[in-house]
């Protein structure tokens, strides 16, 4: 993967369209702008009860999205991400809609992962409390077979995803399969979806316990026979997200938002600091994703402290919602379905009061942090928070996942914030010094100055959230320039005035 800027996006929400006419728009209105497109799932079908993440087969594109030529036409122009949904399938696909004719007696059973296969038996309410649970339902659901039995399935994340048994043969050929097809359309990076929640073993969290470490080298082993690179998905505790990094390729930074946020409402970088003391660095950054604005990363646990502390966190998520008139109160937890309990649903753009200065602050912090910089369509667009969407689905996460077409992707991108989150997208992509060494100049709890240097290259952003101020210094054989990027908002702002 290029060390350069990449876009994240629904293909179908992006321009409410297909593949051809996706990568027209990217050649025509931002050309180069992207080196790589993590492209969310468009499998069939795109817009099932997950967004995607519960296909009915993860190696059949919807058709109204197109074909996996248009996939391998994209890929010869950008280094393409797509999603390896490992935990689980549909219940409308093939092979679970055969287990519910025939049973265990279907020739797809073992496919699937039922209580039964795990316990062998009926567990003990204490072994049931111990499951992790990424929402608040159950890890089951029973299902009435036509032949007359009654199977409890496993179900991680909702009764309309079937959980996959990823040690069986009929589980490990499936995951092969969608290797070898991804590979067959030249994709080089999957984005390893759910891993955590893989392998389950009794008297366990059945969420990242050492068997998912073994069977996460085995995956990316694996998917390196095919010449493809992993990136695992996990939220979780930051020190597991240091292990995790260990044993793939590449790793979320899903500590970054959350401190990014933290260090911009408190005026203090030092939780920031300490986090690039020990973070890894074959890492990707993030600000906003389609999950929202993870808290648990950042977070304490039963047994470790948090990168900050329980009041601050509290402190954290209550601004959020108020920065957001308390409308990611309306979209998280209890008040909207399919909630997740790691995450407030909210762009970051509304989580920052829609202030176009912090904004761009905030992007320079991602850009100039250790690692890969991943844009999210609706932060690529600092959208504001979706409220229409949210109150026309009740889907908590829709908050953050707008459905715009061509026309009004092309106006957003004359806003004057965007005009500077494309100008710092340039910058970050083409200047050498970012393939060099990383280094944090010490300064004051207000202030944050961090160096990049290549050779004779040196970029260097010093930010001062009491002055609300950001600039870039670049040295080139000797010789500096300044970048003000307040005043660089400024300049477009007075242009956009004088055009009205």
């Amino acid at each position: 993967m290029d060390n350069k800027v990449q876009l994240v996006t629904y293909v179908d929400r992006f321009g409410r369209g297909n593949l051809k006419d996706f990568k027209d728009f990217l050649e025509k209105e931002i050309p180069d702008l992207f080196a790589g497109l993590h492209l969310l799932p468009f499998f069939f079908p795109y817009d099932g009860a997950d967004a995607g993440y519960d296909p009915n087969d993860n190696r059949i594109l919807d058709p109204r999205i197109g074909k996996w030529e248009n996939v391998k036409s994209l890929s010869s122009e950008y280094s393409i991400v797509l999603d390896l949904i490992i935990n689980h399938i549909s219940e409308k696909s093939t092979e679970f809609r055969d287990v519910l004719s025939h049973g265990s007696k279907s020739k797809y059973f073992d496919l699937f992962l039922t209580k039964e296969k795990v316990f062998g038996g009926m567990p003990k309410e204490s072994e049931i409390d111990k499951i992790y649970r990424p929402r608040p339902n159950r890890p089951f659901s029973l299902r009435k077979i036509e032949n007359g039995e009654n199977i409890e399935f496993w179900t991680t994340f909702s009764h309309k995803q079937i959980d996959i048994d990823v040690n069986s043969i009929l589980g490990k050929q499936y995951i092969d399969s969608i290797l070898k097809i991804f590979s067959d359309n030249e994709i080089k990076i999957i984005r390893l979806d759910a891993v955590g929640y893989a392998i389950k073993k009794p008297g366990t969290s059945c969420f990242m316990i050492p068997e998912t470490y073994a069977f996460i080298d085995k995956v990316v082993s694996h998917a390196h026979s095919y010449g493809i690179e992993v990136l695992v998905e996990i939220h979780s505790h930051y020190q597991t997200q240091i292990e995790i990094a260990k044993h793939s390729d590449y790793v979320y930074d899903f500590a970054l938002p959350p401190l990014v946020l933290h260090s911009l409402f408190s005026k203090n970088f030092e939780r920031l600091k300490y986090w690039y003391s020990i973070s890894p660095k074959n890492c990707i950054t993030v600000l906003d994703t389609h999950d929202g604005i993870g808290v648990m990363d950042v977070a304490s646990t039963e047994n470790s402290e948090g990168l900050i502390t329980d009041n601050e966190l509290d402190k954290l998520v209550n601004t959020i919602h108020s920065n957001s008139n308390g409308e990611s109160q309306k979209a998280t937890g209890s008040a909207a379905s399919n909630l997740d309990l790691y995450q407030v649903n909210c762009t970051f753009y509304s989580a920052l009061s829609c202030s176009d200065a912090e904004y761009i602050i905030a992007r320079a912090i991602q850009f100039f942090s250790p690692g890969i910089p991943q844009v999210y369509y609706a932060g690529f667009l600092a959208e504001a928070n979706d409220m229409e969407l949210l109150k026309s689905t009740s889907v908590g996460r829709d908050i953050n996942r707008p459905y715009l077409d061509w026309s009004e992707i092309k106006d957003k991108l004359e806003k004057p914030v965007v005009k500077v989150l494309i100008d710092l997208i340039k910058f970050r992509n083409t200047n050498a010094s970012f393939k060099g060494e990383f280094n944090l100049i010490e300064s004051n709890k207000e202030v944050l100055h961090i160096v990049w240097t290549n050779d004779k290259v040196k970029s260097e952003l010093i930010i001062d959230l009491l002055k609300t101020s950001c600039q870039i210094k670049l040295t080139e054989d000797n010789k500096s320039q300044w970048i003000d990027l307040m005043h660089l908002l400024n300049d477009y702002n007075n242009v956009q005035k004088t055009k009205a």
